[in-house]
């Protein structure tokens, strides 16, 4: 009905502006002075040509009321029939993908919906100051003014070096007693100190096949893993049963997977793209594998945390997140103001649709001695691999003891007494305790001594009710789900007295200036490379998504090869385990970056046969002549890398003397682009057409090896094209016999505020002119341009004037 109005009143308005626009016409002629002389002088007197002239305007005006008609009759017709299928509940057939005449590939909307929308001025009410977000609630915690107000001085706190004594009242727990969940956890990075290969083999699949068999053991055990890069590996190793075993023990709550993504990534270098790709891959795996989707976050490692993340994690349907590494003295402002909890919120956010619940650990690391409380000396004695006799002690020289009815009591009122202290961190009397560090639980021994342990404890905390304390093993939405219960609230929304956050935490300092913002642009050859391997992944799905399509619905797809989606799943795997917090970083071992970069290459290669495969494909006018083979690709590759550490090298095409050579450039955005084509040949007469064969203008260049030293028989030809959206361009290049044919278009020299002609249709040869120690000048029979290498100054230019002979400034 909207759709029908708007048609109406636009009809309307173009019927009133004809009909306007010939009143005033009329009006003229009636209201001017001489016509109204010649009128009544009679006929005779009024001249035949003026007679005609206005006669003209009004068929003129006629036929254009004529043809407003027929559009509105159009506009009219087209609402009635999308009205008409509407009502019927019709969905539009599939389409083919079709190329439209400027080479760009159009594929119909799914659901029929305009792929325009209007922008209401309250869209950009965040941007105006003092806007409020969330309907008149601002975040309370902006993280630039939290930080600007903190003195950074790292006063020595006592037990908990980096915060303050922390004490309670032993009675406040009486009208509510406190919850405990203790989440096991082992955080598994996918390289570091080894190889991602390496740790899988030496500990990463121990730990998961333990896993298997200990939580089975007892009914009451939790287990949460993060990474799936490492779990999918290990699922394909395992037998038909196991997997049975791990899907029942996640359908059961005791095996969570948290976050789901193919790794804990970095937040601080990660593009946003391959963070979301890398989330979509661990998600869809999870979803495919065992059926079930991630609810909470868990970030321990990554080194500061973006407020990207939260972002994301919400848009994936997670509800709660938990984030370690943040600057020690945020932490202990937060810690002080019970602000360790809040809603994560976007600054932008004009409606708290991106809020998410987020968890703060307050101290200084996410192993046990940091975790069960403000006192790492006694939280040590509760890390019950570090029993005496094992490879690892405590640092504080006091040893965790193996927990028996003799010292349960003591043991138990010890460890409550950290529970407590740090409950009154948070604003609820639901703890969460995580029990783990890096590489955890990887021999049967470790599950048995954590496990036994601190189920006697939990034991003797139930079994004396006047403690007021349940403790009990907990995954992460455990902890969540309890806390919202007490709050009594559903998942996901904000918790009573719950602050709002907005900004991130970055840079992350762990101890007097030990500042972790080195990692930002370490190792660039390497962070470059990855870039790289996303834009090329891009371009690759969306061109083989194209060609598959297209394959399909011609019914040809028997011909296409098939087998380059698993080259597209490896590259995004690679790419996405590039992601991590210890690869892109560049904060890995000499030989685990040496391994990321064989395994980044290999994807760049094979997504350039990807490319190439569904470009030759797109570009056939005769789908049925389409022909592949692995072996003899028609398509090269526009540059290659010899080595994990080489620099690109691109191709140099030879431009033979009959036969054409084509080029075919893709543009993966979504849309037109006006740029610069640049592609290497190996001689200076060549001729560059498009499609439709046209001469296109081009720039001749020369290849430099060094400052002062020219490639030989390598040329650089530029040309200036405007390349449609997801569209296919190509070009032809051949040899000009004739060197007047090299350059198609005028070229003109701007020098000085002047415009210079330079003979277009031709190729001069330069040379370099040494002139002082560190000057030069390049110069050919028009031109010379002369360099002061001392200042930089310059370049002077001369222009030779062809008929006087001489130089010109």
């Amino acid at each position: 009905m909207k759709l029908k109005k708007q048609v109406s009143v636009c009809g309307a308005a173009i019927f009133c502006a004809a009909v306007f626009s010939l009143y005033l016409m009329l009006d003229r002629v009636q209201h001017d002075p001489a016509a109204a002389a010649r009128h009544q002088a009679g006929p005779a007197s009024f001249p035949r040509s003026q007679i005609s002239v206005l006669q003209s305007r009004i068929e003129q005006l006629e036929q254009l009321l004529e043809e407003n008609h027929e559009i509105i009759s159009h506009i009219k017709e087209s609402v009635l029939e999308l009205t008409a299928h509407a009502e019927a509940g019709g969905q539009p057939l599939p389409a083919l993908p079709l190329r439209l005449p400027n080479g760009s590939w159009l594929l119909p909307p799914p659901d029929g919906r305009p792929s325009f929308c209007s922008v209401a001025p309250q869209d950009c009410r965040f941007a105006l100051p003092g806007a409020d977000a969330g309907g008149g609630q601002r975040a309370e915690l902006q993280m630039l003014a939290v930080s600007a107000l903190l003195p950074y001085d790292n006063q020595d706190g006592g037990v908990w070096k980096q915060g303050f004594d922390v004490t309670y009242d032993p009675r406040e727990w009486d009208a509510g007693g406190l919850q405990v969940f203790v989440v096991p956890h082992s955080h598994n990075d996918p390289g570091w100190i080894k190889t991602f290969d390496k740790y899988y083999v030496d500990q990463t699949q121990h730990i998961l096949n333990s896993m298997v068999v200990k939580l089975q053991e007892d009914p009451r055990r939790r287990f949460i893993w993060s990474e799936i890069s490492f779990f999918s590996k290990w699922w394909d190793n395992i037998s038909t049963q196991k997997q049975a075993a791990v899907r029942r023990l996640v359908g059961n709550g005791q095996l969570e997977m948290v976050t789901g993504g193919w790794v804990m990534p970095d937040e601080a270098n990660s593009h946003y793209f391959a963070m979301i790709d890398q989330l979509i891959e661990g998600h869809q795996w999870l979803e495919r594998n065992i059926g079930v989707m991630p609810r909470s976050g868990w970030a321990v490692d990554p080194f500061g945390h973006s407020a990207t993340m939260p972002y994301l994690l919400r848009r994936a349907n997670l509800t709660s997140m938990l984030i370690q590494r943040v600057h020690y003295a945020i932490k202990k402002h937060f810690a002080a103001n019970r602000n360790l909890e809040f809603m994560w919120r976007q600054s932008w956010d004009p409606d708290a649709s991106t809020d998410i619940l987020c968890h703060m650990m307050p101290f200084y690391s996410y192993d046990v001695p940091h975790t069960c409380g403000p006192d790492p000396k006694i939280c040590c004695q509760f890390d019950f691999k570090r029993l005496p006799g094992g490879r690892i002690n405590c640092p504080w020289k006091v040893p965790p003891k193996a927990i028996t009815s003799t010292n349960v009591a003591e043991r138990a009122q010890l460890l409550l007494d950290q529970y407590r202290k740090k409950s009154k961190l948070y604003r609820s009397k639901v703890l969460l305790v995580p029990l783990g560090d890096d590489f955890r639980y990887d021999k049967p021994q470790e599950w048995d001594a954590q496990f036994l342990n601190y189920q006697r404890l939990f034991d003797y905390f139930s079994a004396h009710p006047d403690l007021h304390v349940q403790a009990q093993f907990g995954t992460l939405s455990d902890y969540f789900d309890a806390l919202y219960k007490q709050m009594g609230i559903v998942p996901g929304m904000r918790p009573p007295g719950f602050p709002v956050l907005s900004g991130d935490f970055f840079s992350y300092a762990d101890r007097e200036d030990h500042y972790w913002t080195g990692y930002y642009t370490s190792r660039p050859f390497y962070k470059s490379m990855g870039r790289v391997l996303e834009a090329h992944l891009r371009g690759a799905e969306i061109l083989y998504s194209l060609a598959l399509s297209h394959a399909r619905h011609a019914g040809v797809d028997s011909k296409y090869p098939l087998s380059d989606y698993a080259l597209l799943t490896d590259a995004r795997r690679n790419l996405g385990l590039f992601q991590h917090h210890d690869a892109i970083t560049g904060t890995a071992k000499e030989a685990v970056v040496v391994d990321y970069g064989v395994r980044l290459l290999h994807s760049l290669t094979s997504l350039k046969r990807v490319i190439s495969n569904a470009a030759h494909y797109l570009v056939l006018a005769d789908k049925e002549a389409y022909h592949y083979d692995l072996a003899v690709p028609v398509l090269g590759p526009d540059e290659t890398r010899l080595n994990q550490d080489s620099l690109p090298e691109k191709t140099v095409i030879k431009v033979d003397c009959l036969p054409c050579r084509f080029v075919v450039v893709f543009n993966p955005l979504e849309q037109e682009r006006l740029t610069v084509v640049s592609l290497l040949v190996n001689t200076p007469h060549v001729r560059v057409l498009n499609e439709e064969g046209q001469p296109l203008a081009v720039q001749l260049s020369a290849q430099w090896v060094s400052a002062a030293d020219m490639v030989p028989d390598v040329y650089q030809v530029s040309i200036l094209m405007r390349l449609p959206a997801l569209g296919l361009s190509i070009l032809q290049l051949s040899k000009a016999f004739d060197s007047h044919n090299t350059l198609k278009s005028s070229v003109r020299l701007f020098l000085h505020g002047r415009d210079l002609p330079v003979h277009k249709h031709e190729a001069f040869p330069v040379r370099v002119i040494p002139t002082a120690a560190d000057d030069f000048c390049l110069q050919n029979q028009h031109l010379r341009a002369c360099f002061a290498g001392s200042s930089g100054a310059g370049p002077s230019f001369l222009y030779r004037h062809r008929q006087q002979g001489h130089f010109l400034h």
